[in-house]
Parts: structure tokens; C-alpha cells; sequence
């Protein structure tokens, strides 16, 4: 794939007076990229042409971008775009701009990288591990770059940004003197007049950055679904602002007496030890006993944590991580060359480990929860579905990406007397009650279809049984058997609406088939001719599970070689996109319209399609469709 095109705009606004200066206008130049994975590339050459644009045109308070700060904007972009490419999946905005530094620099330059999917859930059972080639080492580089960095939640979106001081943040000169290497690995030391690390104002940063510091991390690691994105999370941000280096241990959800933690990271202020760090670690994996409570534990210097120094040594704490009174691992950290860590670090360390085992336990109810909606979903939905004679038919079903049981689901199966039954159909809400609605609404069509009922009879009979006493009981015994695997349930009388279509096939002699078809307060199937006209195909009623005294009636007409019905859920057509949705003005017919011609499949795709690119945010409700093609 070739470059991706940029639009670049170098804009002023007033902002804080600079001493010396007066009213200095700060440039700002920002950007959108798409969420594919060349967008890192196209972040770097968009900020290397914004600096070079800034000192072409001689803004005052742009001044001479050195290598040192270009190269660090030129990582910060690509790792934090790259995150957001591989997390959220959206349209990417990227901006940059001058501000004045916290620190002994007069300017700092901002990166502000915002997604339009602030949460994303874990779509498999496979657990996330970020591997650097394809998330990037994000939160590790970003902390060390950066002068300070955090998140920002709003509406529909979420920007993380980072402020990186100016060259002579560390007394350095752009250009490495003579024989030394250009690379920087780990973080760069300010003046460090012993073992080349940072002297650290332990007292005063605790006062005046630890309340910030703790309320970045809640935001960063409360927006995790996964627990070993929890621990990729958490250790940057101690390291290297707290410690020199941490661990971190989880245990087994399964747990028992034989488990033994898992060593879920590692992580150093200088790479080059954290392969020298793990082994040693990994020999004698960390459980804390419960009779040490929730405090901090003096732990035995490891082997390996002063690499190739063997002399070198600290002071090393433990805790445990705590949620709900269960212990769910452990936080390992180490400063090298004193002999205790300060009361102040302490204290925010104990207060970081509270906020992990929040995250962490948070964490794994969330992946039970999926884990229980999946094996529900399979056993909700038919394993196949039937093939008619002379006629092919498409199916589009994706779950909702809220890690829960949805409420849509579909069925496809033959009848006695050469018919053959469609349903597709919408529970209200998700969850373990919507799955057992529709887990007793599925079997009870098929066997009310096997009985000689007309297609409104069937809906007759099924708005009974959804009112009906026993259905609460069924419906009761069923939800303390979600609740007992971890499900979280309503309290009090549940709703059991349900909107549906249905319908039967019956092949006629001389080619095509006979439909007939009802609709109980879903949206209306839609009939496409091979010229490409588009008519609904049967009139609105109630939903089931509302009213007690209604007869349901259905629509008859035959489907010609070449016609093809369309049946979809509201997922499909209350589908958003700001204050406008998909079928506003007939779009759904529209695009169905444009199908003319195509195959059941392509239909199926095409709309797929429509429903998709209609809005940048991915879809958040259910989205099943259903299209019946006569050969």
C-alpha cells in the first residue's frame, strides 16, 4: 500500500506569556489518520514535516527543534498511534503543539493522540500479550521520553498525550561526543552524580505529582479488559518513576493448592537487564502469605538485578494485590544502591497496588462474563442451518462488542408438508436474560412450527407462553444457573419482549416459492426484484410479550426466480452515526435497492458493508441478517 495522503494545517492561538516575550503565539498543527497499520509511519513523517514547516517559517517561540526532542516526538507518535491503531481500530486524530514546560525549560512540546473507541473488549479466549512488533513498547518509551503524560476520557472518545521537554533537559549536547553510540536505551539520567541515576526528590514529587500520578494510572488501567494488559500497564508507570524496577506476579483464577503465580512482567529502567532481571525471578515464583496483610514486605535482593555490577544492590518491597479480599498476585519493586525505600514512595506504592487489584479483578469478571456469554451464544444458535431446494440464503450474525450475550438470533429449519420455517428475531436487552428468553423462544417455534398452526397461530401461541406463569418459572431456574457461573443479574420482574419475524417456504411446482410472513414489532422485511424495485413485505404489529389479547396476521406472496428477501434486526437499521441512523429516510432500502443482481451473499456483504463504514465507531448493538434468494 503506498503513503497515506496527509492534510496539514499550521494554525496560532494565544496562549500562556512567555517571560521576556509578551504575546506569543504557540503553533498548533494536528492531523487525521486512518486506523490501519500504516498509520505510524504517516504519524512520523506528519510530525517531522510539522517541526521542519515550524522552523521554515520562523515562529518565534518554535526557536531550533533539535535532533534529541525530533527523535523523541518521532517515537512518542508512532508508539502511542500504533496503540491506538491496534486497540481501538478508529480514525486516529493526531495534533502537536508548543507549550510552556514544567520543568527549567521555557517550552515543551505536546503530542495528543485521541481514538473514537475509548474501551474495546477481548474478542476471543486467547489472552492479549502486547508483542512490541505489533503494539508497539508504547507506555515503557512514552514514560521515559516524556516530562509527563497521562489520559483523557470524553464521549465516544479517549486521547492520551505526552509533554517532552526541550533539548537541554539533561545537560546534553544534540549530537553523542565522539565514540559513544547515538542510541539512548533505557531512560536518560539528569545530572547523576552516583551510578548514573537520577538524585529523585522523593518527598516533593510525592506532594506535589502523586495525587496526578495516581489519577492517571486509575484512568489508564481502569480502560483495561484483559488482566495481562493490566500488568503491561501498571509496570511502566512505576518504572522509572518509583522504582529502578518492578515484577509482577498473578495468580491462577482457577487457584488450588498446587498453582503456582504466573510472572506476568518485568521491567527495568535499563532494557538491557530486564532479560538478566527475569530468570532470577522466575526460579522462585512471589506468593505472599495472607498473615502479612495488605502492607509492605522487605524482600532479598535478587540475583540479576544489577546485571553485570553483581556488587550493586537496593532495597526491595513486596505487595500483595488485593480485590475483593482475594489475593490475586503480587508487586515486586526494587531501587538499586539504598538501603530502604522513603516512607513517601511507600505510601504511593501501597496506593498504586489498590488501583492494580481493582483493575485486575475487574479484569477477570469481565473475562468471565465473556467466557459465559460465548459458551451461551454457541448454544443459542443453531449449529446450521437447513438448505432449501431452488433457494439460497445468507446469513450475517456479529454479537455486539460489549463481551455479553446478545438478544438477536436466527433459525433456518424444514417442516413437515415440504415447508421450511425462517425466524430471526430480537430480545430486549442482553445479558443472562435476554439469553434465556430466547433460549425457550427458539425450541418453542420450532415445535409450535411442527404442529399444523398458520405463521399467525405460531405467534399467538408463543405471546402466550412468553406470558404465560411457567415461562417466569423456567425463566427463574434458568437465571440462578447463570448467576451461580458468575453472571450478573437484574434484581425483580424481568421484561420479555420480543420482536420477530417469522415466516414459512413452501416450493410451488413451476418454479419460485410461496412466502408468508409476519412481523411482531420487528423491523420489516424487505422484498428485492430483479429490476431493483424494493416494497416491504409485510405490515407492523405488536411485539410479543406485551399484550395478552391480540391475534397476530401474516402476509402472503410469492417470490419469483430472482427475488430476494431481505430480514434484519435493529442493529441494522438503528445503526448511528451522530443524531442520524441507517434507515433514516429509507436508507436500508436504498442500499438494498443498489443490490440488484447480486447473489444472496453479496447482498449479505453488501449491507454488511453499508452498516459498517455508516459510522466510524464500530457497531455497538447486535447486528443479524437474513437473505432468501430464489435460484
Amino acid at each position: 500500500m503506498g503513503s497515506i495522503p496527509l492534510q496539514r494545517d499550521i494554525v496560532h492561538r494565544p496562549a500562556t506569556v512567555v517571560a521576556g516575550q509578551g504575546d506569543d503565539p504557540r503553533p498548533v498543527a494536528r492531523t487525521s489518520l486512518p486506523g490501519i497499520p500504516q498509520a505510524s509511519s504517516a504519524a512520523r513523517r506528519f510530525v517531522r514535516a510539522a517541526l521542519a514547516d515550524w522552523n521554515g517559517l520562523g515562529l518565534p517561540s518554535a526557536g531550533e527543534f533539535g535532533e534529541r526532542l525530533t527523535d523523541d516526538a518521532l517515537t512518542v507518535a508512532s508508539e502511542l498511534v500504533t496503540n491506538a491503531v491496534v486497540h481501538a481500530g478508529t480514525t486516529v486524530e493526531l495534533l502537536i503543539r508548543l507549550e510552556d514546560s514544567t520543568g527549567p525549560e521555557p517550552l515543551a512540546l505536546v503530542l495528543e493522540i485521541t481514538d473514537h473507541h475509548p474501551a474495546r473488549s477481548v474478542r476471543d479466549g486467547r489472552a492479549e500479550r502486547p508483542d512490541p512488533a505489533e503494539y508497539g513498547r508504547g507506555l515503557q518509551l512514552v514514560a521515559t521520553l516524556a516530562e509527563s503524560w497521562g489520559i483523557t476520557y470524553r464521549t465516544g472518545l479517549k486521547t492520551v498525550w505526552a509533554r517532552l521537554p526541550g533539548d537541554d533537559r539533561f545537560g546534553l549536547p544534540d549530537a553523542p561526543p565522539a565514540g559513544e553510540a547515538a542510541s539512548r536505551p533505557g531512560p536518560r539520567p539528569a545530572a547523576a552524580p552516583t551510578g548514573g541515576r537520577p538524585e529523585r526528590d522523593d518527598a516533593g514529587w510525592a506532594g506535589r505529582g502523586g495525587p496526578a500520578f495516581l489519577a492517571e494510572a486509575s484512568g489508564m488501567l481502569a480502560g483495561q479488559l484483559d488482566e495481562n494488559l493490566v500488568a503491561a500497564t501498571a509496570g511502566p508507570l512505576l518504572v522509572p518513576r518509583l522504582a529502578d524496577w518492578c515484577a509482577i506476579w498473578l495468580e491462577s483464577e482457577s487457584g488450588g493448592p498446587g498453582a503456582v503465580p504466573r510472572l506476568a512482567g518485568v521491567w527495568h529502567s535499563d532494557e538491557a537487564r530486564t532479560a538478566l532481571l527475569r530468570p532470577a525471578l522466575e526460579k522462585e515464583p512471589l506468593r505472599l502469605p495472607g498473615s502479612v496483610g495488605t502492607g509492605p514486605v522487605p524482600m532479598p535482593w535478587p540475583g540479576g538485578a544489577g546485571a553485570e555490577r553483581e556488587s550493586v544492590t537496593g532495597a526491595a518491597l513486596a505487595h500483595r494485590i488485593i480485590s475483593g479480599g482475594r489475593t490475586l498476585g503480587a508487586v515486586l519493586v526494587g531501587r538499586e544502591g539504598v538501603d530502604h525505600i522513603p516512607d513517601e514512595v511507600v505510601a504511593l506504592l501501597a496506593d498504586f497496588v489498590r488501583r492494580v487489584g481493582l483493575a485486575v479483578g475487574a479484569a477477570r469478571a469481565y473475562t468471565r462474563q465473556a467466557t459465559i456469554s460465548r459458551i451461551l451464544q454457541r448454544g443459542l444458535l443453531p449449529s446450521k442451518v437447513a438448505e432449501i431446494p431452488g433457494v439460497t440464503s445468507a446469513l450475517v450474525y456479529e454479537p455486539g462488542d460489549d463481551g455479553v450475550v446478545g438478544g438477536d438470533f436466527y433459525d433456518l429449519f424444514p417442516c413437515p408438508g415440504g415447508r421450511w420455517c425462517f425466524v430471526l428475531g430480537d430480545v430486549q436487552g442482553s445479558g443472562p436474560e435476554a439469553a434465556v428468553v430466547t433460549g425457550l423462544a427458539r425450541p418453542w417455534l420450532r415445535l409450535l412450527s411442527r404442529e399444523d398452526f398458520s405463521v399467525g397461530e405460531v405467534l399467538d401461541r408463543l405471546n402466550r407462553l412468553l406470558l404465560d406463569d411457567a415461562m417466569e418459572a423456567a425463566e427463574a431456574a434458568a437465571l440462578m444457573v447463570a448467576a451461580a457461573g458468575g453472571q450478573q443479574i437484574q434484581d425483580g420482574t424481568q421484561s420479555r419482549f420480543l420482536s420477530l419475524l417469522y415466516g414459512d417456504l413452501v416450493p410451488l411446482p413451476d418454479g419460485g416459492v410461496r412466502c408468508t410472513v409476519a412481523s411482531a414489532g420487528h423491523p420489516l422485511p424487505l422484498l428485492l426484484r430483479p429490476d431493483g424495485s424494493v416494497r416491504p413485505a409485510a405490515e407492523p404489529q405488536v411485539l410479543l410479550g406485551v399484550v395478552e389479547d391480540v391475534a397476530y396476521g401474516s402476509q402472503t406472496f410469492d417470490l419469483a426466480p430472482g427475488d430476494s428477501l431481505l430480514c434484519v434486526t435493529d442493529g441494522v437499521t438503528e445503526r448511528r452515526s451522530g443524531r442520524l441512523m441507517f434507515d433514516d429516510g429509507d436508507g436500508l432500502a436504498r442500499v438494498l435497492a443498489d443490490c440488484a443482481g447480486l447473489s444472496a451473499a453479496g447482498i449479505a456483504d453488501r449491507i454488511k458493508r453499508a452498516v459498517h463504514t455508516f459510522a466510524e465507531r464500530p457497531p455497538d448493538d447486535d447486528l443479524a441478517l437474513m437473505v432468501i434468494q430464489v435460484d
